[in-house]
């Protein structure tokens, strides 16, 4: 018997890459079904893909990598990938509304959530606020297994370099 029931874990996945499977591997060893959330459009994206218009920072192409990985995490529970469009969330200074996310979340998942997986302590008390039931299980805070992060990958001028880290 798994540690809990259902959980989710959920990001934009700018890009996808290793620190973020592992992340879904944890959820997926210790919960019966995973939710594994691409949020998608949005002003930070938007921003981040006029920066960077590369293939692979692509919606397609995180939806593709989102699946692959799902379907490799499967081997220990249900795994399920969902994509949620949050290009019309923003608060009147163009950034993201969070709580606006909610309840379409909840259309995916109901109340039934027991844990909602992150790397980022910060997340707290959003989850806290959206998501009560759930513990915030924290995964590799300080990046050990995997010491990088999107950013450090969008930076990153040379693709072998990028090829490191990414899904």
């Amino acid at each position: 018997m798994k540690q809990y029931k259902i959980g989710m874990y959920g990001g934009k996945f700018l890009p996808f890459h290793k620190g973020h499977k592992y992340c879904i591997d944890v959820a997926a060893q210790e919960c019966e079904q995973v939710y594994v959330i691409l949020f998608w459009g949005g002003a930070d994206e938007e921003k981040i893909l006029k920066d960077h218009p590369e293939e692979w920072l692509s919606v397609e192409k995180r939806t593709e990598q989102l699946e692959k990985i799902c379907e490799e995490a499967r081997q220990y529970a249900e795994v399920i990938s969902v994509r949620i469009d949050i290009t019309k969330l923003r608060l009147p200074d163009g950034s993201e509304d969070w709580d606006a996310e909610t309840p379409l979340v909840r259309n995916v998942l109901g109340n039934q959530l027991d844990a909602v997986y992150s790397s980022e302590e910060s997340y707290g008390e959003y989850f806290k606020r959206a998501y009560p039931e759930a513990v915030h299980r924290l995964v590799d805070v300080k990046r050990k297994h995997y010491p990088i992060s999107g950013t450090q990958i969008r930076e990153m001028k040379k693709a072998e370099e990028r090829e490191l880290w990414i899904i």
